[in-house]
């Protein structure tokens, strides 16, 4: 899975309100819940790539990828909204 296909899969749990779905507790827990939880993410992997192996510090990046996914779709933000912001700064 790509980071696109990983935003769209965020998009779809939410759309159709899976209950068993974490993405869809996270937003039901709101913006503080959901900024404490790319927090800590960040923190572990600035803990894995520090200290841990070259496995951990990829597999705590896609959590960090997966919890700021959540994150900016919570505040109505797009891979295109990022896309046109990035071009800005070629």
């Amino acid at each position: 899975m790509n980071i696109e296909e990983l935003f769209n899969t965020i998009e779809k749990r939410i759309k159709n309100k899976t209950k068993r779905s974490y993405t869809n507790k996270l937003l039901r827990l709101g913006p503080k819940k959901i900024a404490q939880k790319f927090g800590e993410e960040t923190a572990e992997l600035i803990i894995d790539y520090l200290t841990g192996s070259k496995k951990r510090t990829i597999e705590e990046v896609a959590d960090v990828i997966y919890h700021l996914l959540v994150l900016i779709k919570s505040k109505g933000i797009t891979i295109n909204d990022i896309n046109k912001e990035l071009a800005k700064r070629k």
